[in-house]
């Protein structure tokens, strides 16, 4: 119910811009009734920032996933890239198209929440061989990775001059600034 909720909305949102958009509307469109709207979702801006609040749960379940040797600059770039492309290309356009209204939004929201990044630090840590608490280097690289797919994110959403730039393509290019030796044990 909830997806069909938000395919309505995004359809709205794209055809005609977030802020002219009604709740009632959305209701409408998806073939539910106000009060059913308001059991799966509390408001429309939720529609359009629930998948980015709901990437770090993602993550956080692809790298403890990955192979326990893989480094740990790789395993969290991997993690982030495949929750990145976790959606259908269809259903990402729809997604962007409908976030380009509401820009405004972007700023309202974290890319993970404070939770999944002590975890994501937790697990690089572990990774390294490192302890997060001792050493800053895993909270780092962490910080980093989540910066430079954040950046990627917003090139994607903001260039619709370049459609062959796929958030994939995006993202990838973010985070390969980050993966590097460097985070490696040296010896």
């Amino acid at each position: 119910m909830r997806g069909e909720i938000q395919r309505a909305a995004y359809e709205l949102f794209a055809e005609k811009g977030f802020g002219e958009v009604t709740t009632e509307q959305i209701a409408a469109a998806a073939g539910v009734s106000a009060s059913t709207y308001f059991r799966h979702v509390r408001s429309k801006e939720d529609l359009l920032l629930d998948p980015v609040r709901e990437g770090g749960t993602g993550i956080v379940a692809l790298l403890e996933e990955r192979a326990p040797d893989e480094p740990a600059d790789v395993a969290l770039a991997q993690s982030i890239l495949a929750r990145s492309t976790a959606l259908a290309p269809e259903e990402l356009e729809h997604w962007r198209a409908a976030f380009r209204t509401a820009p405004h939004l972007l700023e309202r929201v974290a890319l993970i929440t404070p939770e999944h990044r002590t975890r994501l630090v937790e697990l690089v840590a572990q990774r390294m061989g490192r302890d997060a608490r001792q050493d800053s280097t895993p909270g780092l690289l962490v910080h980093l990775m989540l910066a430079a797919a954040e950046f990627g994110y917003l090139q994607w959403l903001r260039d619709s001059a370049r459609p062959q730039m796929s958030l994939a393509v995006c993202v990838e290019g973010a985070l390969d600034a980050v993966v590097g030796d460097r985070w490696r044990p040296h010896g």
